[in-house]
Parts: structure tokens; C-alpha cells; sequence
């Protein structure tokens, strides 16, 4: 394994998220790297299923051209401190109007090591139950409430280009199929 250490860092942009900039590093060898950097406060993403049904989101993401991006509902970490648990809880009553009885924390895994640090959470919730008032997306958050059958989830896998949730789903298929 090749260790590394940071040894510059420049902050050229701030969002309401994120950072961009530049980091350098430097290797054993003393050789030194410079590359473009996204700093990412992270993300949580739900596999929210119940005996029928895996509940998807379709909605537009504008930054990749796609109007109607079918996927698991998700959101990023942007309340300081608050727990991972907490946010996924939070964005699947917001999303899909739902609550789930029994949560589970799957897996982590980074989306685009290449320039991103963003780390993502899979959870799974079952026991699904309405939550008072339906779904509350943000203003800017135009989302359609899609429940999938379970019975076609490789239709839903063949339709999604977003990785979490083709991740997410292929990791549903494959417990399906295990029983």
C-alpha cells in the first residue's frame, strides 16, 4: 500500500455543500501530486422495501442531463453533527413519505474516490408505515414517489444510471434471491 501525506491544499471554491480546490501530495519516494479535489460532507442513501414493494424516487438531475433519474431516496449530510441514522430517517419521510420500524446500516463506499472524498451510507428500512402529511421534498426537490414491484426489480435495475441505487439494488436482488 502506498502511503501518502498532504502537503498543500488550496480552497478555490465554496458552495453550499461543497469545496473544490487543489490538494498536493507527497510519497515515500519524495515524489510529489497535485490534483483537483471536492471536498463532500458525505450522504446517506434508503433501500426502503416491504413485502411488495421497493420504494424508488424518480426525479430530475439536471448536472447529468437526465429529466427523470429513477432511484433510492437520499440525501447529504448538511445538519452538522446529526447522526447518520437521523439523516436517512429524516430524508426518507421527506422524500417518500414513509417511516420504517426496522433499520439496518448496510455498507459504505465511495462514489468517485478519483477527486471526491464523499462517503455514502446504505441503510435498509422495513416495516413501512405512512407518516403523517406525505412526502415534504425541499422547494428545489421535484420528486415522483415510485413504488417498485419487487417481482420486476430487474426492470428497475435496467432503467437506473444512478450508482448508488444500482448498487443498492443489485445488493436487494441478490438477498432476494438468497431468501
Amino acid at each position: 500500500m502506498t502511503e501518502f501525506e498532504v502537503v498543500d491544499q488550496q480552497v478555490q471554491w465554496h458552495g453550499r455543500l461543497i469545496r473544490a480546490g487543489r490538494e498536493t501530495y507527497r510519497y515515500p519516494d519524495g515524489s510529489e501530486s497535485t490534483f483537483d479535489r471536492v471536498w463532500h460532507p458525505g450522504a446517506v442513501a434508503v433501500i426502503a422495501r416491504d413485502a411488495q414493494s421497493v420504494w424508488l424516487v424518480r426525479q430530475p438531475r439536471e448536472a447529468a442531463g437526465l429529466p427523470d433519474s429513477l432511484e433510492i431516496p437520499a440525501g447529504k449530510r448538511d445538519r452538522p453533527g446529526e447522526p447518520l441514522l437521523e439523516l436517512a430517517q429524516r430524508e426518507l419521510a421527506e422524500e417518500i413519505g414513509k417511516r420504517g420500524a426496522r433499520w439496518r446500516e448496510l455498507f459504505s463506499f465511495f462514489p468517485t474516490p478519483g477527486f471526491c472524498d464523499e462517503r455514502m451510507w446504505i441503510f435498509l428500512a422495513e416495516g413501512l408505515q405512512d407518516v403523517d402529511g406525505g412526502p415534504a421534498p425541499e422547494e428545489d426537490e421535484h420528486i415522483e414517489v415510485v413504488p417498485w414491484p419487487l417481482a420486476k426489480l430487474d426492470d428497475a435495475i435496467s432503467q437506473v444510471r444512478d450508482a448508488k441505487t444500482l448498487i443498492a439494488l443489485h445488493w436487494l436482488a441478490r438477498e432476494l434471491q438468497a431468501g
